[in-house]
């Protein structure tokens, strides 16, 4: 009996792990929202670290959070890094690109509690009743570690419900 257990769950471990080695390898989680504000009020709440704290998702999570900026002051070259509780971690933000007032690319790279280096992407499409509709990204390989944790959740449904709390925030700042 005990040996047919065992070879069951031998079989299941290594079903599991070779169906792990088949999942992709890069992920991308992509949220939007239409926000009745033109670009030119929105970009700047993504292109200046400063202004994070308006609508970050992360910000309310850790009061004690330390932030350190650097860099340019905003856009290309700014610099955001953190340090907090377990659960935000710690982490550095650059601004890779910018494009006024329609995007903002940022290399991401996580220190905390895991280690990771994705890439953010927000747009700013104009539309024809004066509104924006706002696209946040973000995309990043996937290791072997990652893909066995996707077997049981998702990165969409690790961050997907930050991204949209975090896009709502930002429309309640920017529709002020």
């Amino acid at each position: 009996m005990f040996k047919s257990i065992a070879l069951g769950l031998v079989v299941l471990i290594v079903g599991l792990l070779g169906f792990a080695a088949t999942r992709p390898d890069s992920f991308s989680v992509q949220r939007q929202i239409t926000i009745k504000a033109p670009a030119e009020k929105i970009y700047p709440l993504v292109n200046d670290f400063h202004q994070w704290t308006a609508w970050s998702p992360w910000e309310k999570l850790d009061s004690t959070m330390t932030r350190t900026h650097s860099g340019a002051p905003a856009g290309k070259g700014a610099v955001y890094g953190w340090k907090g509780n377990k659960d935000v971690g710690s982490g550095r933000m650059e601004i890779t690109d910018s494009t006024a007032p329609s995007q903002v690319q940022i290399k991401l790279d996580f220190f905390d509690p895991f280690e990771a280096q994705n890439r953010t992407t927000f747009s700013f499409q104009p539309q024809a009743d004066g509104s924006t509709q706002v696209v946040w990204v973000m995309q990043g390989p996937m290791n072997y570690v990652s893909k066995l944790m996707s077997v049981f959740v998702s990165m969409d449904k690790m961050i997907g419900k930050d991204f949209e709390t975090g896009l709502a925030n930002m429309k309640a700042a920017a529709e002020k």
